[in-house]
């Protein structure tokens, strides 16, 4: 006797009644294959729109907060009252880091820089140093090419000159 008949005697069933049940058995094994299969194709997709909308929040967030600034300026120029707690305003501020940007001439190993280190590139201000770490952490933390910098959302051929001066691929 062989397995299937030594079951089914067992069972009281017929022989094409346990070849039913085992058959039924093995579509719902691969029915729940498939399911996970694409629930695990659907978090993928899931994780690349969140890492998008967090590179937007942030531009949004800098905008928003630019946007703030202005606003406060234009209320002091029409009103001509300062607010006695701040320092130093936040245009002198951005008059420092142009001159400081301006006036940088060296190189920076791009894959081992951090956020200050790539502002101080000209045309690399906070937003764009964040959207450029975000690259290099998709690249798996390494550059080998300057022309995949065009991927990253405002870079185009006139930035990526600029950043060929100031960057080291090593």
């Amino acid at each position: 006797m062989s397995g299937i008949e030594k079951t089914a005697w067992r069972l009281g069933l017929t022989r094409a009644e346990i070849s039913l049940i085992a058959m039924l058995i093995g579509f719902l094994v691969l029915g729940g294959i498939l399911k996970n299969f694409r629930s695990v194709e659907k978090e993928a997709v899931l994780l690349k729109n969140v890492r998008q909308s967090r590179l937007q929040e942030v531009e949004v967030d800098s905008l928003i907060r630019l946007a703030t600034i202005e606003q406060q300026f234009v209320q002091e120029e029409v009103t001509g009252e300062k607010k006695p707690d701040m320092k130093s305003t936040v245009r002198e501020k951005a008059a420092e880091r142009r001159v400081l940007k301006n006036s940088f001439n060296g190189t920076i190993a791009f894959n081992r820089a951090g956020k200050a280190q790539l502002q101080r590139v000209p045309g690399v201000g906070p937003v764009m140093a964040e959207r450029l770490l975000a690259f290099r952490t998709e690249k798996g933390g390494r550059v080998v090419d300057f022309q995949e910098f065009l991927a990253v959302k405002g870079i185009g051929r006139k930035k990526l000159e600029i950043l060929k001066k100031h960057f080291i691929l090593d």
